[in-house]
């Protein structure tokens, strides 16, 4: 069991039977009155967030969360498919379980998946991930007014802002937590 102390940002309880995220939190003192916590949640389930408070000294079940290593296999209609690559069983996520997720799914591709009671409930990418460039712009020398950046297109066919001598067919690293351009593969 957690206490209120115990809460911070990233860490997972549960909360109605449903796996919750902890996103920004606030302690706040009362002056006769014990410390009551403030958080900001995130159900893992719906996606769907929510403010709630906890008093001092409230006990918190944490969420059993349990991480494995899956295959991203192939999107279609009906939603992204994996294969565990423990057990080899295949299942499907959907757009609105993976979020911004989806921009960087490369077919082949392994990623962490987060299951809730023996249930896929999202995925996990590498923080840095390799991509090439199949379309981008020529950057004109002079033009720099603004910025020294272009948009490209990557093969997942995400769109992103990189420096001018990134040139299609070139390798390049984003940060899959921001979606920003990092560097040029070697």
């Amino acid at each position: 069991m957690y206490g209120i102390n115990d809460l911070k940002n990233g860490v997972t309880i549960e909360i109605d039977g449903a796996p919750h995220v902890v996103l920004d939190y606030q302690h706040i003192k009362m002056g006769r009155g014990g410390a009551v916590l403030k958080a900001k949640l995130k159900n893992l389930l719906t996606g769907s967030s929510f403010e709630t408070s906890f008093k001092s000294g409230e006990k918190i079940q944490p969420a059993r969360l349990e991480r494995r290593n899956a295959q991203f296999m192939y999107s279609d209609e009906e939603g992204y498919h994996f294969m565990d690559n423990q057990s080899y069983d295949q299942f499907t996520l959907f757009s609105e379980d993976l979020g911004t997720n989806v921009n960087y799914l490369k077919e082949g591709e392994s990623v962490d998946v987060s299951y809730f009671k023996d249930s896929p409930i999202n995925v996990q990418l590498p923080i840095k991930m390799e991509f090439e460039v199949i379309l981008a712009e020529k950057g004109v020398k002079g033009d720099t007014a603004t910025s020294a950046s272009k948009p490209v297109t990557i093969e997942t066919g995400q769109v992103l802002n990189v420096p001018l001598f990134i040139n299609q067919g070139d390798k390049i690293r984003i940060d899959t937590r921001t979606g920003g351009y990092v560097e040029r593969a070697r």
